[in-house]
């Protein structure tokens, strides 16, 4: 892979003690110090790698996308993504240092994302970050791929501190959830999808319609020009609970397409001429962004949050902007559409904070590809 295809988004690991620098917020002591944090994500098909200064500010920021490998099988092949981060990971880190003209001297820790995600890829990107650890003697810190979506919303220009509680809507490829952000590290979990992610659903459904993968900016192009009220699809809202379910929108879906044509139940392929695309991708996108928004906006102002952060893949959605900041009873927060999708920036900006908790990592971590973002009893992350 060449440097042109990237976006442009042995001594023991040193203690976090000897970390003092300025981060925003009163309880920050000023102090010369920057900490600069070397974040690396491989969760699962973007390869990158990226550092950021006092969780704040991006000093490089670079993505290896596989999309086009995996555009032909309509969704992520895991072990070509794997292989795929082997070839070119270590390339995305130097060019990565590079872009921020700094060496691994100038950093205090590095990032990892240790999951959830695909198991093979996750452990490319987390053996990389132990072998950098181990060789420079930086603290390790593995990051929960959620937490770090969240962390997203940190790497805004804007300088306001964040006032807690939280509302933050994940929603990506392969989670839909709802989380209540109480402070730094502190989360509960108030729902997740029972079944597709919305941004799985959406996928699944552009490969239904013919239409191009990744699903959903190919179903939001294609929506522009169609009507929503064309067809009307249901929407599971689940009453009494802040869970989500898209598989039956996805299983209404193929029945109205084979309704439409029945010929494809015959086993013939799909005649996209003959079918009205932009109000089936106008109505599925409707139906997707209603039960989303009212489940969002329900929960922020039940549990009186003072914003309502929308991050992963599907925040990109312009009509998902819109409709949120109408129904939110707060102000709606948004990562920038480079900041959406999977990135390292981001990675590394949770891992600032963590660094600042002096919550470090033993080298002998291991991936955890179902790690749910959530509460024990005491608060912070769930650990295994």
């Amino acid at each position: 892979m060449k440097e042109a295809d990237w976006k442009d988004a042995r001594a023991p690991p040193r203690s976090l003690e000897h970390i003092a620098v300025t981060m925003p917020g009163p309880k920050r002591k000023l102090e010369d110090r920057k900490l600069r944090v070397l974040g690396i994500e491989s969760s699962c098909d973007e390869t990158a790698a990226a550092v950021v200064e006092d969780g704040r500010r991006i000093l490089s920021n670079l993505i290896a996308s596989q999309a086009s490998l995996h555009a032909k099988y309509g969704g992520v092949f895991p072990e070509v993504a794997s292989r795929r981060h082997v070839e070119v990971i270590d390339r995305v880190v130097v060019a990565a240092l590079e872009q921020a003209h700094l060496s691994f001297e100038d950093l205090d820790a590095v990032a990892v994302t240790r999951g959830p995600g695909l198991a093979g890829s996750l452990v490319i990107g987390l053996n990389l970050a132990k072998g950098i650890a181990l060789a420079s003697g930086l603290p390790l810190l593995g990051i929960n791929h959620l937490e770090a979506h969240i962390y997203s919303l940190f790497l805004l220009e804007e300088t306001h501190p964040v006032q807690f509680p939280v509302l933050c809507l994940i929603v990506s490829g392969g989670h839909t959830e709802l989380i209540l952000m109480r402070d730094h590290g502190d989360y509960r979990r108030l729902g997740a999808t029972l079944d597709d992610a919305a941004g799985e659903a959406f996928d699944k459904v552009a490969r239904l319609l013919g239409l191009t993968y990744p699903g959903g900016p190919a179903i939001e192009q294609a929506a522009r020009s169609g009507r929503a009220e064309a067809f009307r699809l249901p929407r599971a809202m689940l009453e009494g609970t802040w869970d989500f379910s898209f598989s039956g929108l996805k299983t209404a879906m193929l029945r109205l397409v084979q309704r439409l044509q029945p010929e494809i139940r015959e086993g013939k392929p799909l005649n996209t001429a003959h079918l009205p695309l932009p109000d089936l991708a106008a109505a599925f996108q409707a139906a997707v962004i209603e039960v989303l928004v009212r489940k969002a906006s329900l929960a922020a102002r039940e549990f009186q949050a003072t914003q309502l952060f929308v991050a992963g893949g599907v925040s990109a959605n312009q009509s998902l902007r819109t409709a949120m900041e109408q129904a939110a009873p707060c102000p709606v927060r948004t990562p920038p559409a480079e900041l959406c999708t999977d990135n390292a920036a981001m990675v590394a900006a949770a891992g600032c904070y963590r660094a600042l908790a002096r919550q470090g990592d033993a080298l002998d971590i291991d991936v955890l590809p179902d790690w749910a973002l959530g509460v024990t009893e005491g608060g912070g992350i769930r650990q295994p």
